[in-house]
């Protein structure tokens, strides 16, 4: 793949089991898009131990090493900071927390760094791809490094040793090993597959092994190679009706898929469009208004009430594989727009008109244009930690 292709990008899903017992998880995922969006660096660190102790050293070993990436840093020099700064176990003689440094570079190469995590997982047409490693030292310590020109459809899938732990003592007397990992994920892939359904699938497995009681904290993270698709979500009028025809002009000469959100935004885009809105009447979740139809765009929904489950939604994605299984094949308009932002999309422009609606002023009721504001806000801010590059602009 030409490194000059930048119509690639990653497609991110993680999810992770906490040791029986345990309240917090001692695996840590970070991601971080640099501004531009075409370069992407996904930490996974798994604390020594599990619980409190073990989270706290694997989130300060994501973060560190995230953040210094994302700052412009080279990938050896933030290793060895982290590896620098990391205290040893005194009994056991390991570091309080390892980890997997996956670095996309411009959408065509990737640039992974390996520390005592068990090896990532390459699938590339569906099969296990062995990727040409190195074995080079920083601070001292082993570091297992990988670089490889990217492929559409390639399939990255890191994991914490919680599941190669997977069945010790019950069903494999020794653990899960890597060979019947990768045959079970080969088995189970599939080209339309997003890269959560498939961490989800090899989760769901890890936890069967262990027979409901982890006995290890267990995380995997999944990164799928696939072409852009653009989403962009027009919501709320502009605070000056001069800025309608702008506003509109400006959402629709944008690439790929287009959602609006709102009854009056709907009525101004059709009058764009000059084309008849059709309103829907059928509640298919009663508690989410029904969507219309407008020729020229994908989706049309009501506003405040939707865009709020669809919050909701994007925070069970991103902490919880299994309640997106919930709603994901749901049709009403709030999961279609979790969908196609959580599932979907690459990279989302999201169109805020800052009017203030005067029927959302009466102070009997629970919608207010700061409420308007802040879904925005938590929409884009759990999607950029989901990893979809978002930009958002207020007329």
């Amino acid at each position: 793949m030409s490194s000059t292709n930048i119509d690639l990008c990653t497609d991110i899903g993680y999810v992770s089991l906490n040791h029986v017992g345990e309240q917090l998880c001692g695996d840590h995922v970070e991601v971080v898009s640099p501004e531009g969006g075409t370069s992407t660096v996904v930490v996974l660190a798994d604390g020594l131990g599990s619980g409190v102790k073990a989270s706290i050293l694997s989130t300060l070993t994501a973060k560190i090493i995230s953040t210094m990436m994302a700052a412009g840093m080279k990938l050896e020099d933030a290793v060895e900071t982290i590896i620098a700064t990391l205290p040893v176990c005194a009994v056991r003689g390991v570091a309080y927390s390892t980890f997997t440094v996956l670095h996309f570079v411009d959408n065509s190469r990737a640039e992974i760094i390996q520390y005592d995590n068990p090896r990532v997982i390459l699938l590339r047409h569906g099969k296990n791809y062995e990727m040409p490693t190195t074995r080079v030292s920083i601070a001292g310590k082993e570091i297992l490094r990988s670089e490889i020109e990217l492929s559409e459809n390639d399939v990255f899938i890191a994991f914490s040793d919680g599941v190669e732990h997977a069945g010790v003592g019950g069903i494999y007397s020794f653990g899960w090993k890597r060979e019947d990992i990768i045959s079970f994920v080969e088995k189970y892939w599939d080209v339309k597959s997003s890269a959560m359904e498939m961490t989800s699938v090899l989760l769901d497995e890890c936890e069967r092994l262990y027979d409901g009681r982890p006995g290890d904290d267990a995380t995997v993270c999944t990164v799928r190679i696939r072409p852009s698709q653009p989403v962009n979500l027009l919501y709320g009028p502009p605070s000056n009706r001069n800025d309608n025809y702008k506003m509109m002009s400006q959402f629709f000469e944008r690439d790929g898929k287009h959602i609006v959100c709102g009854g009056t935004t709907s009525s101004i885009a059709a009058q764009f469009l000059e084309k008849p809105l059709r309103v829907g009447f059928e509640y298919v979740d009663p508690e989410i208004p029904p969507v219309a139809e407008l020729e020229g765009v994908d989706l049309v929904t009501e506003g405040v009430i939707t865009v709020n489950r669809v919050v909701e939604y994007a925070r069970q994605y991103l902490e919880d594989g299994k309640s997106y299984e919930d709603w994901c094949d749901k049709q009403d308009g709030a999961s279609r727009i979790a969908r196609m932002l959580c599932v979907d999309a690459t990279e989302i422009h999201f169109f805020v008109g800052c009017a203030v609606n005067p029927a959302h002023q009466n102070p009997n009721l629970p919608i207010n244009f700061n409420i308007k504001m802040h879904l925005i806000k938590d929409l884009a801010d759990v999607l950029g930690r989901i990893g979809k590059v978002v930009k958002v602009t207020y007329y």
